[in-house]
């Protein structure tokens, strides 16, 4: 039976280890703040946020909490994340993701000054990413490193097949594999023969975004597989791209949903926010 790879367990051990370098950072009269700004009331945005704010809380960041109505404008939006992109006080600005439709992702994202971009999206962080470049990295790519890492997986070396080529993961998610020195394959839908590829992969990264997808027909014994998927069944559960019962027994380890790869997204967040405050105060 595979190693179930607790997430909740290793985003606890981080932010333990931000707790205490805040608390002596602090001592020093050092502080972050994160400004989290959520334009609209979409119920699971409104969990992430407060997720997010008591993240903060333990590990001792300072968080503004800007709720704006779902009928702000773009222009209203832009002109609070240049405010607070001049306020040194602030080290860390996030929007919530998604906006409203009548709001441009992307411009949203281009605003954000890259040295407070903690959420790692900005073309400028982007960029230093892919050529190994100090920058703030995209929290969930960095926090399934950190998985791989803690539970004593070895990357160097091994075939990694990464399934999604979103910019929020399947493509960050490829660099940082690249970065540890895995040999990389990234699949998508137009990808021929998908179960063969899958079958080669030391470690599968699964990030399709299309709930229980992934079988034991795609998994080769003893694979690591890491599903980055999160959805609701049925009856209402949460689940993700891989089918859990099936695969497991193939699998030398696999992160579950929930609880495997959810949990290290607002965790390496903080780290991110602590990062900001170890370059303002540099």
């Amino acid at each position: 039976m595979a190693h179930i790879i607790d997430g909740k367990q290793i985003s606890q051990e981080i932010r333990d280890e931000l707790k205490k370098e805040v608390a002596a950072l602090a001592a020093q009269g050092r502080e972050a703040t994160l400004a989290v700004i959520q334009v609209g009331t979409d119920p699971a945005s409104t969990v992430y946020v407060n997720n997010k704010k008591k993240a903060c809380a333990y590990i001792g960041i300072r968080s503004l909490s800007y709720e704006l109505p779902e009928e702000t404008t773009e222009e209203e939006l832009l002109t609070l994340i240049r405010k607070l992109n001049a306020d040194d006080t602030v080290n860390g600005i996030l929007v919530q993701l998604p906006v409203p439709g009548h709001i441009r992702e992307d411009e949203i994202i281009r605003t954000i000054a890259p040295e407070k971009d903690v959420d790692g999206f900005h073309p400028q962080n982007v960029g230093k990413l892919l050529i190994g470049e100090p920058g703030f990295l995209p929290c969930t790519p960095a926090g399934v490193i950190q998985l791989l890492k803690r539970s004593g997986i070895e990357i160097a070396g091994k075939h990694c097949v990464v399934v999604g080529r979103s910019n929020i993961v399947g493509k960050p998610m490829a660099v940082l594999m690249l970065r540890e020195n895995a040999t990389v394959t990234v699949a998508h839908s137009k990808t021929r023969d998908l179960k063969a590829l899958c079958r080669q992969a030391d470690i599968l990264i699964v990030a399709i975004g299309k709930p229980r997808f992934i079988t034991a027909e795609y998994v080769k014994e003893g694979a690591v597989v890491i599903d980055v998927g999160i959805h609701r069944n049925e009856d209402n559960k949460l689940c993700g791209d891989v089918l859990f019962e099936e695969v497991s027994p193939h699998a030398s380890a696999i992160t579950p949903v929930p609880g495997g790869v959810g949990p290290m997204t607002i965790a390496m967040l903080m780290d991110n926010c602590v990062e900001s405050m170890r370059n303002a105060n540099a």
